[in-house]
């Protein structure tokens, strides 16, 4: 039987290889970043959770940046009364933390496939980090964001605009974020985002200019983010100036 990740043919997709930062070039393990645009939910999922059900000695670290079709997503902590009405969109109860968001096109979602400790890292150093590169690429488009105690992810005012989940399984760090850019809101009504009741939620188009490329350029600014937190190099920028891939 072929694995969640022979399926979901990963090679296929535009990736690159993370350049360490020349402070930490001779212990940064390798990190592999892979682009894989519009995708269903249920096998991505599966393809994080089968490499961490299957750790390899020296496997790199991963980072896996894309979007997802319309999807409810119900963490191991949800309960059924935050889903007030679903209609048609599916309803998938995972593995990781948290209660009940929403994943739509428009949004940017990454995952982090880290070998925690090999890095020496714990949960929160992760989620710290994280939403510490979320409030960086926020503010590159001039938004002000913040942390709220309690309350996971980053938030602009009192609307929720990133939200993270993540699960640890034989040392390996999956699921990770997902960041408003362009979408369509409405489904956010139809849940208790988070599990808090009357959430607001808002995106980076509420903020900043919706032009055709947002969505792009999101991405690449939280990349080179969270690059530099993790230790290497900014892919994307350089002298100042995005580059194409």
């Amino acid at each position: 039987m072929l694995s969640w990740c022979c399926r979901l043919q990963l090679s296929q997709y535009k990736w690159f290889r993370a350049i360490p930062d020349t402070r930490d070039s001779q212990s940064a393990p390798e990190l592999i970043v892979r682009r894989l645009g519009l995708q269903d939910y249920e096998p991505i999922w599966q393809a994080m959770r089968y490499l961490a059900e299957h750790p390899r000695e020296g496997r790199a670290d991963e980072v896996w940046l894309l979007s997802h079709k319309p999807v409810y997503t119900q963490g191991q902590a949800g309960k059924a009364e935050h889903i007030l009405n679903p209609e048609d969109i599916p309803v998938v109860q995972v593995d990781r933390g948290g209660q009940v968001t929403y994943h739509g096109p428009g949004q940017l979602v990454v995952y982090l496939l880290i070998d925690v400790r090999r890095r020496e890292m714990g949960v929160r150093g992760l989620v710290d980090l994280i939403e510490q590169e979320i409030i960086t690429t926020l503010a590159s488009f001039n938004i002000e964001a913040k942390t709220r105690p309690g309350a996971p992810g980053v938030y602009v005012k009192d609307a929720k605009i990133a939200a993270l989940g993540l699960r640890i399984k034989n040392g390996w760090s999956y699921h990770g974020l997902s960041l408003n850019v362009n979408m369509d809101l409405g489904p956010f009504k139809n849940i208790n985002p988070c599990g808090f009741e009357k959430l607001e939620v808002a995106q980076i188009a509420d903020f900043y200019p919706a032009e055709e490329h947002l969505l792009q350029a999101v991405s690449r600014r939280l990349t080179d983010a969270l690059l530099n937190g993790l230790g290497y190099q900014a892919h994307y920028e350089k002298s100042g100036q995005e580059v194409a891939e």
